[in-house]
C-alpha cells in the first residue's frame, strides 16, 4: 500500500497540515519542520499525490494539448517535443485527439472535466475561431502553428504561410521550371489557403509561366499519393509545390509508380522539413519550419498565462528557410 500523509506526519512528529504545506509549492512552512518532514518522507518512501495537491492549490498543472491530424508523421515530432518540454517545466500534458472534429464545444467540456490550467492547440488547419472559443470559456490558450493575424484574439505562434508559398514559387522559378502546380491539403484548411495565396502571388506577376492547382483530401501520405496519381494521368506539370512534406512523399511514391524519375522528369518541393524528408531514399527539397522554436515559444506563453490569464494576445512569427536536397533539378 502507498505510504500516506498521516504516516509521514506521525514519523516526523508534526501535523498532517504541516506535511501538506511542505509539499505544496509556495506554502509557508518553517525550515526546521520542512527538514523533519522531508527526512520522514525519505525514510518511508513517500511521494506526494499530485491530484490531491491540486485540491489544495487549485492548480492541476495539466495542459491540454489538442491536435486534429494524427496521420501526419510531423506531429510525432511535435508531440515528442511538446510533452518533454512541458514535463521539464513540471507540467503535465493531456493529449486530445480531434481528428475530423472542428466544433470546439466538445473539447472545452472534456478539458473542463479535467480542470486543465491551460490549452495548446497544435494545428495549422483549425481556424482562429476554434482557439478563440477556449478564451471565451476563460481557459488560457495558445494556438501553435496557427494563422497569423496582426491583432489576434488569442496567442498565436507559427510561421507566415503566405510567405512560404512565395518562397516555394521563387525556388521553382530559380530552378528553371515554367510549368508549375500547387498541390495543397484540404481546401478549407487555413494553411492551404495561405500557402496557395503566396504561391500564386509570385506566379501571377511572372510572365511566361503556366500554373495550375489541386487539393488532397487530407495532409497525409495516402491523400498526397492519390491526388498525384490523378494528376499524372493527364498533362502533368514540370514541378509541384506540395503544401506539406507528407503530401510530397505521397507524390514521390505516385511518380515512381508511374515510371517517372525525380527530379529528372518531375520536380517536387515540400514544406516542414520533418525527419523523414532527410532520409536518403526520400531526400526531399523542402521549406524548413522551425518547430522547436515554435514549441518553446508556445510553452513560454502558456506558462506566462498561468500567472496572468488576461495577458494581451500576441502573434509570434518565425522565419523559414529553403533546404535544397535532391527532388529539384539543378539551378
Amino acid at each position: 500500500m502507498p505510504v500516506t500523509l498521516k504516516e509521514v506526519a506521525e514519523r516526523a512528529g508534526v501535523s498532517r497540515s504541516a506535511v501538506s504545506r511542505t509539499f505544496t509549492e509556495g506554502a509557508s512552512v518553517s525550515q526546521k519542520t520542512r527538514k523533519k518532514v522531508e527526512k520522514a518522507a525519505t525514510e518511508l518512501g513517500y511521494r506526494p499525490n499530485a491530484l490531491a495537491s491540486s485540491l489544495t492549490t487549485g492548480r492541476t498543472k495539466l495542459i491540454g494539448l489538442i491536435s486534429n491530424n494524427f496521420h501526419n508523421p510531423l506531429f510525432l515530432e511535435v508531440f515528442d517535443l511538446f510533452t518533454r518540454s512541458l514535463q521539464d517545466r513540471g507540467l503535465r500534458p493531456l493529449l486530445v485527439n480531434l481528428t475530423d472534429e472542428t466544433d470546439p464545444a466538445h473539447s472545452i467540456e472534456l478539458l473542463r472535466q479535467y480542470s486543465v490550467d491551460g490549452v495548446i492547440v497544435a494545428s495549422s488547419t483549425l481556424s482562429p475561431e476554434f482557439s478563440k472559443a477556449f478564451r471565451d470559456a476563460r481557459i488560457p490558450v495558445v494556438h501553435s502553428f496557427g494563422r497569423f493575424a496582426s491583432a489576434p484574439h488569442v496567442h498565436v505562434v507559427g510561421i507566415d504561410n503566405v510567405e512560404c508559398g512565395r518562397m516555394a514559387a521563387r525556388t521553382l522559378l530559380a530552378h528553371g521550371y515554367r510549368k508549375l502546380a500547387f498541390l495543397g491539403g484540404p481546401r478549407e484548411a487555413t494553411s492551404t489557403t495561405d500557402r496557395r495565396k503566396g504561391f500564386f502571388e509570385v506566379l501571377d506577376d511572372t510572365p511566361g509561366v503556366e500554373a495550375s492547382e489541386s487539393y488532397a483530401t487530407a495532409y497525409s501520405f495516402d491523400a498526397g499519393r492519390a491526388e498525384m496519381l490523378n494528376l499524372l494521368q493527364d498533362d502533368p506539370a514540370e514541378a509541384y509545390f506540395c503544401g506539406d512534406d507528407v503530401l510530397s512523399i505521397g507524390a514521390l511514391s505516385a511518380a515512381g509508380s508511374m515510371g517517372l524519375r525525380v527530379p529528372e522528369d518531375i520536380g517536387i518541393i515540400g514544406l516542414n522539413d520533418m525527419e523523414m524528408a532527410r532520409w536518403e531514399n526520400i531526400n526531399l527539397t523542402t521549406i524548413r519550419q522551425p518547430i522547436r522554436q515554435i514549441i518553446d515559444s508556445s510553452i513560454e506563453l502558456v506558462v506566462a498565462m498561468l500567472e496572468d490569464p488576461d495577458r494581451y494576445p500576441e502573434a509570434r512569427l518565425f522565419s523559414c528557410e529553403v533546404i535544397e536536397r535532391g527532388t529539384l533539378r539543378p539551378r
